[in-house]
């Protein structure tokens, strides 16, 4: 299986693990320096796309990433955007029901992409306003990589 054996309830969990108590401009931008230097002390080839309140307020694109990770980034923030929850959530949850996420929802898999690597940014009794994005990885490693980086900015680490 190409989703790591994660269960939509796994991946809902998660989520409510990593609940901010705000989420700036400037936090927007220190989660995406969180996930530069740990990115580059694992030598990881990504791109990271930091959003919020529909703006990008954090990019890189590492050594070794393509522009092809570009339409990924792309892809997967859109699909947080739509649906308030990871791409690799949508995708596990469609997968659960027997449905395939493009046939269920009538998206493009050209504009939208359920692939792990869009986690969405969620403030405590405001709800999601905005993603981190990594492509570049396997999916289930792209989105390891950025819940193990919310995890660790949730619990005050910091670049």
């Amino acid at each position: 299986m190409t989703t790591g054996n994660f269960t939509s309830s796994d991946l809902l969990a998660a989520e409510a693990r990593t609940v901010l108590d705000r989420l700036s401009n400037d936090d927007g931008v220190d989660i995406g320096l969180l996930a530069v230097w740990h990115a580059r002390e694992q030598h990881l080839a990504v791109t990271i796309e930091v959003h919020r309140a529909g703006r990008v307020v954090f990019r890189a694109a590492l050594p070794g990433s393509t522009p092809d990770n570009d339409r990924w980034v792309s892809g997967k923030a859109r699909v947080v955007a739509s649906f308030h929850h990871s791409t690799l959530f949508e995708r596990v949850r469609h997968e659960e029901s027997g449905i395939d996420f493009y046939a269920a929802t009538g998206l493009s898999p050209e504009l939208f992409a359920a692939h792990g690597g869009g986690v969405p940014l969620a403030i405590k009794g405001t709800g999601v306003i905005g993603s981190l994005i990594v492509s570049g990885l396997p999916q289930v490693d792209d989105h390891n990589f950025a819940m193990d980086i919310l995890s660790r900015y949730v619990a005050g680490e910091r670049a």
